[in-house]
């Protein structure tokens, strides 16, 4: 965690209800200044909440909010440190983008000369260079977007809130907006909040991240970890292509090895930090592109798990090729891995196949 006077956002048992809808719940958290800090989950699961509760666009329930130490609960937006970028770019229609970036210099009654100065500036620093006398509608949506967050920067606040910035975009586009981002605020040094449900999105740009979901935060880190080492199964879940299966704890051994009966067959998973007792019910996950296709008549080794299953069907993505084995008990394992170029594997619809990972690339979930 960063330290006490590094901390740009805290928030202690943060709650917001609408009426008996509990949209957030006793959220506790701390963001370093100069981050850019992920907020990550499913649509409806709190992340906007949060973001407008931080930006004072709402009030909280329960629970207090600091900005760079000072109490904010209930203070206004125009009085906190913070600027929103919305999902939408909520540009003035009939304003030129030179007007449109400097409109809240403009009510400041800063001076025309200082305000072009800041804007030519920002415009600069957002790649928009001579767009100035453009108007909105002659703008691609990319370039409407640098827009919004030029007039946002401009303001010089100390935290910057964006809600799904690049929900519109489509996705080549979100790609190339995602290190456009990322590389604009390591030049400002401000902080950055990004809400998004994207994963992808979301691991381009986080220096760290936190989960959010049915209102709870379930678990942050970077993004590297919460992808190779997820604690919560709905982190490996949302994180990554993982398949996860269901079981109950038959043993565990003095080396922190856990067996789990999956009712048709029994797997092995390093526990790490995590010691569910016999007969707890768990669940392991692996990533896809650490299982493999093996032949048929393989044998687990010391340190593999093997299962058996019907190949369904095999998916050309270019790079990747993913292979759906079908299990005993129905569920659809993902296998995937790099295109060769040989045009197919040529295993047949049906055809029985065995599918193995090491068992430390297992991840076992209690929770």
């Amino acid at each position: 965690m960063p330290e006490k006077n590094d901390i740009a956002v805290e928030v202690k048992g943060l709650s917001k209800n609408y009426g008996d809808v509990r949209a957030l719940k006793s959220i506790d958290l701390q963001i370093g200044a100069g981050e850019y800090f992920v907020l990550l989950g499913p649509s409806g699961g709190g992340k906007t909440t949060l973001l407008r509760l931080i930006g004072g666009f709402i009030r909280p329930t329960a629970g207090e909010i600091f900005l760079h130490s000072a109490e904010v609960s209930h203070l206004p937006p125009n009085g906190r440190p913070t600027s929103m970028v919305f999902q939408s770019f909520a540009l003035f229609p009939h304003m030129n983008v030179q007007t449109n970036v400097g409109y809240g210099l403009r009510l400041r009654n800063m001076p025309k000369v200082e305000i072009r100065e800041r804007v030519d500036a920002m415009l600069e620093m957002v790649g928009l260079t001579g767009y100035g006398e453009r108007m909105p509608h002659e703008l691609s949506g990319g370039q409407q977007q640098r827009v919004q967050l030029a007039r946002s920067l401009v303001l010089e606040v100390k935290i910057l809130l964006l809600d799904e910035p690049l929900a519109a975009l489509d996705a080549k586009l979100r790609k190339e907006m995602c290190i456009e981002l990322k590389r604009i605020q390591e030049k400002v040094g401000i902080t950055f909040i990004h809400v998004t449900h994207n994963q992808e999105e979301a691991m381009t740009v986080a220096d760290d991240l936190a989960i959010i979901s049915g209102g709870k935060l379930l678990e942050r880190g970077k993004a590297r970890d919460l992808y190779e080492n997820p604690i919560h199964r709905f982190t490996a879940e949302f994180i990554g292509e993982n398949n996860v299966f269901d079981g109950h704890v038959t043993a565990v051994d003095g080396e922190g090895h856990v067996m789990v009966d999956l009712g048709y067959t029994n797997l092995t998973v390093h526990g790490r930090d995590q010691m569910p007792g016999v007969g707890d019910k768990v669940s392991i996950s692996v990533r896809s592109e650490l299982v493999q296709l093996v032949d048929g008549n393989a044998m687990a080794a010391q340190g593999q798990e093997i299962l058996s299953g019907t190949h369904r069907e095999t998916v050309y993505l270019g790079l990747t090729t993913s292979e759906l084995v079908r299990l005993p008990n129905g569920q659809e394992l993902l296998v995937r891995q790099l295109s060769d170029g040989s045009g197919g594997n040529g295993i047949k619809v049906d055809e029985a196949v065995q599918i193995s990972w090491r068992t430390v690339d297992g991840r076992l979930h209690v929770s």
